[in-house]
């Protein structure tokens, strides 16, 4: 009976071992297909060659501002998109709402869009954010983690969180902390300059 038991535990870490691999090795996202998140192993910052990126590909959602409506990566075809995961409730997201607007603002006219994912939040308090910032991108409102669904794998409990899409809407990288303008504007400067 030992054996069997042993044997068993042996063929369950091979199983194991086999699916880890795949997820990091071979991958379909490093081949250009759809992107999936593979755990960064205690890393914030990850950063994707342009040969091993996955697309993001039908991401949308409720429209925050503009209820009834929808609003998604569709709508922004050829730009570069700068994801950020946010909610009203936390405060690293309040300090970084006034560097995404200025990377709206200072990169949004070469082809730059901010879109915040808003999660597990009021629509309300989420309204009333945005508002009293005086942020001009739009968010999605995401107060189940629908939207965050659509990031396969994504870790829905990181917030904030910031993506950057490049033109195809490949993740170029992720930031899995705050992210203040001085640290944000060359990273997506550097996929805005990216050749098409």
């Amino acid at each position: 009976m030992r054996k069997l038991l042993v044997r068993l535990g042996l063929i369950a870490a091979v199983i194991a071992l086999v699916g880890g691999c795949a997820g990091q090795g071979g991958d379909e996202s490093e081949v250009g297909g759809d992107f999936t998140f593979v755990s960064p192993g205690g890393q914030t910052r990850i950063f994707y060659p342009e040969n091993e990126r996955g697309t993001v590909r039908g991401l949308s959602g409720d429209d925050l501002m503009r209820e009834g409506e929808q609003i998604g990566l569709d709508d922004f075809k050829g730009q570069v998109v700068v994801l950020n995961i946010w909610g009203s409730w936390c405060g690293p997201c309040r300090a970084e709402a006034d560097d995404l607007q200025a990377v709206q603002d200072e990169l949004g006219p070469k082809g730059a869009q901010v879109l915040g994912i808003d999660v597990r939040d009021s629509r309300s308090a989420a309204q009333d954010f945005h508002r009293d910032r005086k942020l001009t991108y739009p968010s999605i409102f995401d107060p189940s983690g629908r939207t965050l669904l659509q990031l396969r794998n994504f870790p829905r409990a990181t917030v904030p969180a910031t993506i950057i899409l490049d033109r195809q809407h490949r993740v170029a990288a992720i930031f899995l902390t705050e992210m203040l303008k001085d640290e944000l504007m060359p990273e997506v400067q550097k996929v805005l300059d990216e050749k098409a």
